[in-house]
């Protein structure tokens, strides 16, 4: 029978070639000139961003948002957390790179695939979602319908199998 997976991941070498190109433009802008704004990756799913003051810190937040939407990165898996800014000057904020389907986004996706009139079959393995029917055809057209709606995370579409 035919199948697909539908899941939601981020090339992780991906964010690391935004980061690095990130971290070049901070060395080259005047505005960051003599600065200890910092870009690092602290684990795979945490970037973490580091200037002296909230100013700064936004424009080193635009500089990776850019970078990261520059290598084709769905900004829908990257959640801004509030920076935290404390009374000496010094501003930290940190980006939380969403991996997977998560269960309720999972459960959404899972109950609009079947709220379809195809004859297929969905089901959550993994935080990833298998679909299977006896058409290519119907495959195809759940694939179209899930582009067409928007779910708030970035949906990959794989293991396309005859």
């Amino acid at each position: 029978m035919p199948s697909f997976d539908v899941v939601s991941e981020v090339d992780k070498q991906e964010i690391d070639n935004a980061l690095n190109q990130a971290r070049k433009e901070l060395a080259t802008r005047f505005d960051f000139k003599e600065s200890k704004a910092t870009i690092e990756l602290t684990s795979p799913t945490v970037i973490e961003l580091q200037a002296e003051d909230a100013n700064r810190l936004r424009s080193l937040g635009e500089i990776v948002i850019g970078k990261l939407a520059k290598r084709n990165i769905d900004l829908r898996n990257i959640e801004r957390k509030d920076p935290a800014i404390s009374p000496l000057g010094h501003a930290r904020q940190e980006f939380h790179v969403k991996q997977g389907l998560d269960g309720e986004k999972a459960k959404e996706i899972n109950k609009a695939i079947k709220g379809l009139d195809l004859k297929v079959q969905s089901q959550l393995m993994d935080r990833q979602i298998r679909v299977t029917g006896k058409k290519r055809d119907d495959l195809q057209a759940v694939i179209q319908f899930l582009r067409g709606k928007d779910f708030g995370v970035g949906l990959n579409y794989k293991n396309f199998r005859d």
